[in-house]
């Protein structure tokens, strides 16, 4: 699958770009899905934004429980000041997470590819875990701000394995909000360690050093049907959608088998809900 430059290139940088990886057809089903799930889906009482700032007060136990669960989480700025839905449902819904690629056919298809096997294989995830899956909406206009950050930070193990593969459903631009990343940035320090016990969790810091700026940052527009896959240890962002076009993505988290995967980490899966691979 990956030639032995592209697998080079991934080692220096800690990302690659792969264009034309899912199928038009493949992207149109997904988002297909991913609409009737939205149009299903019944609020619970308490409205459940998210939100990467301030992350220890905005994480509550509808987000703790849907590890194992299909949820929906709107975007911070979706409500007025009275509580209301500024714009339709479909318009408002930040992403659905996260475990839509165990428990939804359609996201169990796309998720269990035996290309991505392959890709995981080629650079070195032997024993691929899928442990969290999200559907990004990035919405018109109010799409929220991704801050700078790890994805090891949310699955630690010894050694730190997790990978993390992005699919763009739309064309991500700069003015939408794709992806920003620090090439090399892998072999920096892990900054932050996000950790769970019981209803608590924990946003700790681990090293001072300093998140990328626009002088180290480069953009990674995407067109639909690209998959972005970097190391765990990779830093990136995306700034928030004022565009009046959506940005749609999905994403896999998946660390390695080999290793030691964190007690301490906010997903676990149960004996009768196994972490699976690929395959």
């Amino acid at each position: 699958m990956l030639s032995a430059a592209q697998k080079m290139q991934y080692q220096q940088d800690g990302y690659l770009v792969l264009p034309d990886f899912k199928s038009a057809q493949e992207v149109a089903t997904l988002r297909a899905r991913a609409l009737e799930i939205i149009t299903t889906f019944e609020p619970p009482p308490k409205q459940t934004v998210f939100t990467t700032f301030e992350q220890e007060k905005a994480t509550d136990d509808y987000f703790l429980g849907s590890a194992d669960k299909v949820r929906c989480f709107f975007e911070e700025k979706a409500f007025d000041a009275e509580g209301h839905l500024r714009q339709d449902k479909i318009l408002s819904i930040n992403k659905i997470g996260h475990a839509m690629h165990d428990l939804d056919p359609v996201f169990m298809a796309f998720a269990h590819d035996a290309k991505l096997a392959e890709v995981a294989d080629n650079i070195g995830l032997l024993e691929p875990q899928i442990w969290q899956s999200m559907y990004i909406f990035k919405q018109p206009g109010i799409g929220g701000e991704v801050r700078w950050h790890q994805d090891a930070s949310f699955f630690e193990t010894t050694p730190i394995s997790v990978t993390t593969f992005w699919f763009a459903l739309e064309d991500a631009t700069v003015e939408n909000g794709c992806l920003w990343v620090e090439p090399g940035g892998q072999r920096g320090p892990l900054r932050e360690r996000f950790t769970r016990n019981g209803s608590k969790v924990t946003l700790e810091t681990l090293s001072t050093a300093p998140w990328p700026d626009d002088h180290t940052a480069i953009p990674l527009p995407a067109k639909a049907g690209s998959l972005v896959f970097f190391h765990g240890l990779l830093p990136h962002y995306s700034a928030p959608n004022l565009s009046p076009v959506s940005r749609h993505a999905f994403t896999l988290h998946v660390t390695d088998g080999r290793t030691q995967y964190s007690e301490k980490n906010w997903i676990q899966r149960s004996a009768d809900f196994p972490v699976r691979g690929f395959r």
